[in-house]
């Protein structure tokens, strides 16, 4: 006879993340994880000792995709420093990253510990862009409020809901882009 076949731990993160972002970290329920990979909450035990674990290793698993594996991916495909800002951005913020970024700023809203978190993600991508962006402008405040401007705009357009006056969404980013990064 066969051993029973386990979910895989990272298939429970997975599902976690998703479910925190569409509907924060009170979505993220044992009971509902399990209904939607079609096993028994008891396989949940054998990989994680509670919920408190699970939600440490999604921030965990979020914190690595997020920063460590966009920065890896930013420079091992290269490119000048402003290629480089404008492809972490894209990445950082990309389709699949952006909604779980946007849960864990709301939840850090509510939790200290989540907002050191996000505290230390920040400053590491603020750290990032202050380094690309000081190899084209040697002013420190210059360097400065470019990555703020840069970070904002990343993370601020998504809330934006202005149109801009007979021109596409993506064209206004771009004119931004540029502005900060001329």
């Amino acid at each position: 006879m066969a051993a029973p076949t386990r979910t895989p731990r990272p298939h429970w993160i997975d599902a976690g993340l998703r479910a925190l972002a569409s509907g924060g970290p009170e979505a993220v329920r044992i009971d509902t994880l399990a209904r939607e990979l079609g096993v028994t909450r008891g396989g949940f035990y054998w990989h994680f000792k509670d919920r408190r674990v699970l939600l440490d290793e999604m921030l965990d698993t979020w914190e690595r995709r997020s920063t460590d594996e966009v920065l890896e991916r930013v420079e091992r495909e290269g490119g000048d420093a402003r290629d480089k800002v404008r492809r972490a951005g894209m990445l950082t913020f990309s389709r699949e990253l952006l909604p779980i970024d946007l849960a864990v700023r709301d939840w850090a809203r509510r939790d200290p510990a989540v907002g050191e978190r996000l505290r230390r993600v920040d400053d590491r991508r603020m750290a990032y862009l202050r380094r690309l962006i000081g190899t084209f402008d040697t002013d420190a405040d210059d360097v400065e409020a470019r990555a703020m401007l840069a970070f904002a705009l990343a993370i601020g357009n998504h809330f934006v809901a202005a149109g801009h006056e007979g021109r596409s969404r993506a064209d206004v980013l771009d004119l931004a882009v540029r502005r900060i990064l001329s």
